[in-house]
């Protein structure tokens, strides 16, 4: 444990000291602010793709979704259909509860050995700042948006004006920097502090942990502390989306910073956990709903299989079935 935790502090360090190092030489500028982020979304977008399809592509040969409740059978028996999904509508509707509010997670349990017996017990604080780390972040990049479009619409404007209700401090302390800040922290602390999950965390669970927090923490501190140029910044997002990238002076080390630690987090998206994102809609336990005694499913992947029937067998042994004594069909 103390090996991955160690190297993955280690490495986000080192990712967050190239980029601070590299600030203020100008030949370095373009690699950091125009190279760099064009590969790194190049490499998300392809890599993700490649995951999307490949799943995609993966053969299902059997119904095998997730049942916690009643199915579908007689009339007078009342069914669970976001339980146990019998049609299309069951399953979008178990699924978007799954999506939005983490249904599955919200029920999940902590299962404790008390006095030689098993006992369980409520999990709720992971349910709720799991979902508040994942919404936070939701708002985050709606509101990053007004970055990469202009004029900005009113969408993204009514996100930032809602996420800023409170106006804490000045520039506004917006909830969702509050909320992600908190609920990476537990999620760190949880796999530090709980020794199972200590025991069977690995490098990747903690770089996924502490490079999303150095990505919040970067940013925080340039809305709080120390205020970035956002007409840059703008300039600087308005130049990928129209291909036209134009380096701007005047950006500070600790934006550099940011910008690399999100670039490497986009690199390295596709190949990791994270990628439960899109692969949450490809999951067979969720996204089928439970009709194996409503019709009959054939495995098209199956190879075509040479059989020998009955009729056939009996044919070829009648003589000695007879002979044993067993009853055969045709004489």
């Amino acid at each position: 444990m103390i090996i991955n935790l160690a190297g993955s502090l280690l490495a986000v360090l080192i990712l967050s000291l190239i980029a601070w190092g590299a600030h203020g030489s100008a030949g370095l500028a373009s690699l950091f602010l125009v190279v760099i982020p064009y590969g790194a979304f190049a490499v998300f977008l392809a890599g993700f793709v490649w995951r999307i399809v490949s799943w995609a592509r993966s053969p299902v040969p059997f119904r095998i979704p997730t049942t916690c409740g009643q199915e579908k059978s007689l009339p007078w028996i009342q069914s669970k259909p976001l339980e146990n999904p019998s049609n299309t509508a069951g399953v979008i509707g178990r699924m978007a509860l799954e999506v939005i509010l983490f249904r599955s997670l919200f029920r999940n349990t902590q299962a404790e050995i008390y006095e030689g017996r098993t006992v369980y017990g409520s999990a709720k604080w992971l349910w709720f700042f799991g979902l508040t780390f994942h919404w936070s972040l939701l708002v985050i990049l709606v509101r990053h948006m007004r970055f990469f479009v202009e004029p900005v619409g009113p969408i993204i404007s009514g996100v930032a004006a809602l996420d800023g209700f409170f106006e804490l401090g000045l520039p506004t302390f917006f909830l969702s920097d509050a909320g992600i800040l908190a609920g990476l922290t537990f999620l760190f602390l949880r796999r530090v502090v709980v020794p199972q999950l200590r025991y069977i965390s690995l490098f990747t669970d903690y770089f996924a942990v502490l490079l999303i927090l150095a990505v919040a923490a970067t940013g925080t501190l340039m809305r709080t502390v120390f205020p970035a140029d956002l007409e840059q910044v703008k300039t600087l997002a308005l130049g990928w989306v129209s291909f036209s990238p134009v380096v701007p002076s005047g950006v500070s080390a600790l934006f550099q910073t940011h910008l690399f630690l999100v670039c490497a987090l986009l690199a390295w998206f596709p190949f990791s956990k994270l990628m439960h994102m899109g692969g949450v809609f490809l999951s067979p336990t969720r996204n089928l709903a439970n009709d194996s005694r409503m019709r009959r499913h054939i495995n098209p992947w199956n190879s075509p299989v040479k059989v020998h029937t009955y009729e056939e067998y009996e044919n070829e042994f009648r003589d000695q079935m007879k002979t044993a004594g067993i009853p055969v069909e045709k004489e």
